[in-house]
């Protein structure tokens, strides 16, 4: 094992192995072929990710097991990843982290006590009248955009459940980027992708 880890996560090290076994699992997957070149700033780049990835699925496991969660009290992965906007809203880690059944159970308990008012459903529909209208078909077959929103009272429970869904991701997301922050300290080489301090970080604004 390394004698110099990528990242320690309450004290304790990641080795280097860990971070190169996921990199050469993926690099022998179905999509190899799409994934940088070893060795090049995109190459070190996922490195990086890979090293976030490890990193918070131990703050997760370590966080799931102090609660007493295990994997049976998990949501279904589909629950809380409905589509590719809630993925992009949650943010790439903590989306592959949920793929496994304790990192769902955490983010079911963390939420737990998130809420939407009535207020904010009314306000919803009043700002997007069309959102969860019906298409309606034409002479010619196809699909139309409608004309009309339809009442608060036929679509109360898909916003509700829309906008409840937003807030713990949200939620969620805080709560664990404030883990990160104080349980990992990340090694020179393998910082966060996106920290505009490391010269692989070609992001600017």
């Amino acid at each position: 094992m390394s004698v110099h880890p990528v990242a320690t996560v309450a004290g304790a090290p990641v080795p280097i192995e860990e971070v190169d076994a996921r990199e050469a699992w993926l690099r022998t997957g179905p999509r190899a072929a799409a994934l940088p070149a070893s060795g090049t700033s995109e190459g070190r780049q996922l490195r990086r990710w890979l090293t976030q990835l490890v990193v918070t699925e131990r703050v997760i496991a370590a966080e799931a097991a102090e609660r007493g969660l295990a994997a049976q009290d998990a949501p279904a992965e589909a629950e809380l990843l409905p589509d590719v906007t809630a993925r992009l809203e949650i943010g790439s880690i903590a989306a592959a982290t949920l793929a496994d059944p304790r990192a769902r159970a955490l983010f079911a308990d963390v939420t737990r006590a998130v809420r939407v008012t009535d207020d904010d459903v009314a306000d919803y529909h009043a700002r997007n009248p069309l959102r969860f209208a019906e298409p309606r078909t034409g002479r010619d077959g196809w699909r139309t955009p409608p004309v009309a929103g339809p009442p608060l009272e036929g679509v109360r429970s898909a916003i509700t459940e829309h906008l409840l869904g937003a807030a713990r991701r949200r939620t969620f997301r805080a709560w664990l980027d404030a883990r990160r922050a104080a349980l990992v300290q990340l090694a020179p080489g393998y910082e966060h992708p996106g920290d505009p301090r490391q010269p692989d970080n070609t992001h600017r604004h």
